[in-house]
């Protein structure tokens, strides 16, 4: 009995650090993606994507808008190293974290152009995660 219930709790613990940690990614996606003051379709279509090659969700947006009201406070209280601080706290995986500073370029150079403030956050995630 104790070993059942100790693989049901793993499970659980795996599950919620999945959902922790896919979420702290899409926070920092979405960051890159305010950063510049504006979302493009192309730059949320991106996110999709990347989102579905780490983790097949149909509740993609539940997950996103989340995520971009957390990035847009950051900003605006001016509070993006802390936020940056708290994102990376969420992530142990080690892929995870090995990917997220390539998702993030391609989500900031997804116009074409990346902007000041784009890449400042950038070499942040470079240092943290690259």
């Amino acid at each position: 009995m104790n070993r059942q219930l100790a693989d049901l709790y793993r499970g659980v613990a795996v599950h919620a650090t999945a959902d922790l940690e896919h979420q702290a990614a899409l926070e920092l996606l979405a960051l890159v993606m305010l950063a510049d003051d504006r979302i493009t379709d192309d730059e949320v279509d991106l996110v999709r994507e990347i989102s579905t090659e780490w983790r097949d969700d149909e509740a993609f947006e539940e997950y996103l808008r989340p995520a971009i009201e957390e990035a847009r406070q950051a900003i605006e209280r001016e509070r993006v190293v802390e936020f940056l601080d708290s994102i990376d706290q969420r992530i142990s995986s080690r892929v995870l974290r090995s990917a997220l500073f390539s998702a993030a370029r391609d989500v900031a150079g997804v116009d074409h152009e990346v902007s000041p403030e784009e890449g400042t956050i950038l070499a942040d995630v470079a240092v943290r995660f690259g």
